[in-house]
């Protein structure tokens, strides 16, 4: 089982960072995918969701309206389109992919860093 988050890095305040996480391993399409993220001395925080289908998405206040998440069961892929960029939403951002309420896999994160 494998989940490798990809296309973080670098963006100034108001920019906008494309992040996909790619599955194998598990029946990727049976699975509610989640993103959260996590900023030093802080805990991890679930940033958004989405059903196995694709047809609801959840997300922390904080993101409503700036990012969105999206998945593409062919590819085996979620992504999170992150827009409107804060420099607090910089964080090691993890995807994570689980049945119900409970999480099964995660992946390894990748960094998002948000500055000017």
């Amino acid at each position: 089982v494998q989940l490798v988050e990809s296309g973080g890095g670098v963006a100034q305040p108001g920019g906008s960072l494309r992040l996909s996480c790619a599955a194998s391993g598990f029946p990727f399409s049976d699975y509610y995918m989640r993103w959260h993220r996590q900023a030093p001395g802080k805990e991890r925080a679930l940033v958004a969701g989405i059903t196995s289908a694709g047809g609801l998405t959840t997300y922390a206040d904080s993101v409503k309206g700036r990012f969105t998440i999206s998945r593409d069961n062919a590819k085996n892929t979620v992504y999170l389109q992150m827009n409107s960029l804060k420099p607090e939403d910089t964080a090691v951002y993890f995807c994570s992919a689980g049945r119900g309420s409970r999480i099964n896999h995660w992946g390894q994160g990748t960094q998002v860093t948000v500055s000017s």
